[in-house]
């Protein structure tokens, strides 16, 4: 009997330690300083908010005052037909935050923020992998060549946890084809390559050896299909632990993606009721996510969900967007 019971605690604590516990600091102050953080900026996302993603990005750069961005560019958007390329609204973007003295690690590839993750061009959609692959590495070239004596361009990601085929609509990863990029790459260019992997769920052995600078995502409150909402158990020293055990350290490693946004099991982010947001993405979690990347302390952390952000402060709640005007100043 006694071991029933024993039994039958046991799954109450897990139950209670994956879906209630709150695994975030209960306490401490948000201290970093401001070039310890980042945004990432997604025009397409802003758009997909219904903003005027202009207006978003000048209140990014104006009103919160950020002087980090990770600026992913989107094939799909550039070339929209094959060989007619159009760079205006990223040329327009580089051009506003070269003006305020902002560094940008620019990200490009295939696999980009955002989903459905990978973000090709419709009209090279349906063709072989090899010729997706061999656009990819003449797009690399194109883009790199173009942008490649901008002083404000501090480092390039290449593709976004590449390694990764749990997540988005995307073909299966292909570490030789990563090797490839990265190499034509550092031909053309010698500033430090970044490659991404998920916080939680790699090893970050694969990414280490293809980069310069390992970035990694940190999600707190995430959500599935079977277990639907539940809290990652990992402490921040997790994240450090990985990354000394794959040679990372100092300036070579970063936070990509830190979670600052609500998860949205389904339809669009812009539909999610205040009850649905406080789920994962309360006030009290931004700050706490915060506390949790501080104390992790990798030598930066980039926000996920600026675009977010600002739709909830024109729609009548400037609680994140004045959260976050208090970390870059």
């Amino acid at each position: 009997m006694w071991k029933i019971l024993v039994l039958i605690v046991f799954v109450f604590w897990l139950i209670w330690f994956f879906k209630f516990a709150k695994h975030y600091p209960s306490s401490g102050e948000l201290k970093a300083d401001a070039n310890f953080w980042g945004i990432t900026f997604s025009s397409k996302f802003a758009k997909s908010l219904d903003l005027d993603w202009q207006e978003t990005y000048k209140a990014i750069l104006d009103d919160l005052g950020v002087k980090n961005i990770r600026l992913p560019i989107y094939w799909d958007e550039v070339e929209k037909t094959k060989g007619e390329l159009d760079f205006y609204d990223y040329d327009l973007m580089l051009d506003e935050g070269a003006k305020r003295d902002v560094s940008f690690i620019v990200n490009i590839g295939a696999r980009l923020p955002r989903w459905p993750e990978c973000h090709l061009p419709k009209w090279l959609e349906t063709e072989k992998e090899e010729t997706i692959k061999n656009e990819t590495l003449k797009m690399l070239e194109i883009f790199i060549n173009r942008y490649k004596d901008r002083k404000e361009i501090v480092a390039w990601q290449i593709e976004n946890e590449p390694l990764v085929d749990w997540f988005g609509t995307c073909p299966k990863s292909d570490e030789e084809f990563l090797k490839k990029e990265v190499a034509l790459v550092k031909q053309i260019d010698k500033r430090p390559v970044i490659i991404s992997a998920s916080g939680e769920l790699s090893m970050w052995e694969r990414e280490a050896r293809a980069s310069d600078v390992l970035a990694n995502t940190v999600y707190r409150v995430v959500w599935n299909p079977v277990f639907k909402y539940f809290r990652y158990p990992i402490p921040s020293w997790f994240y450090v632990w990985k990354a000394d055990r794959v040679n990372k350290t100092g300036a070579s490693r970063i936070v990509s993606e830190l979670q600052t946004e609500p998860w949205v099991p389904k339809g669009k982010m812009t539909e999610l009721s205040a009850k649905e947001i406080n789920k994962s993405f309360s006030v009290r979690q931004f700050e706490a996510n915060l506390l949790f990347a501080q104390n992790i302390n990798f030598s930066q952390t980039y926000l996920w969900g600026t675009e977010w952000w600002y739709w909830q402060k024109l729609y009548g709640n400037k609680a994140y967007w004045e959260l976050a005007r208090t970390l870059f100043r």
